[in-house]
């Protein structure tokens, strides 16, 4: 069973460039499942650069929007980024107990709590300044 079930109502946002980039979230966290020693490494390590990138656009949108929430955003951004760094970091000390329960029992409630607060206020706050 994956690790983040992809619901299209939950999921989508219905503005393209993040709703792929949400899926690409979804199915870099879920690729993780099956992983061990150096390909989980590998692949969470390529999750967190995915993460970073996204991260930044994210920031790019809420500035070029005066996104009112942007301190709160960038602030829960900062803490996950944090999380994974640190869990990346014991992956490449070959630790993996910790990094699997971040990656199970963590990462996808975070991501689903995010996206249905914050990144959907985002995308609502982004579609009143286009009306």
């Amino acid at each position: 069973m994956p690790l983040i079930l992809f619901n299209q109502e939950q999921h989508l946002l219905g503005m393209s460039e993040m709703d792929n980039t949400h899926l690409d979230f979804i199915q870099q966290v879920n690729a993780l499942e099956n992983k061990k020693g150096d390909a989980l490494c590998q692949c969470f390590a390529e999750l967190l650069q995915h993460t970073i990138d996204h991260f930044e656009r994210e920031d790019q949108l809420m500035q070029a929007c005066s996104f009112p929430q942007i301190a709160e955003h960038r602030e829960e951004h900062r803490k996950v980024l944090a999380e994974m760094q640190r869990f990346c970091g014991q992956l490449k000390q070959g630790k993996s107990m910790f990094a699997r329960a971040f990656i199970r029992e963590r990462l996808p409630g975070w991501f689903d709590l995010h996206l249905s607060t914050m990144d959907s206020a985002l995308v609502w706050h982004l579609e009143q300044r286009a009306n």
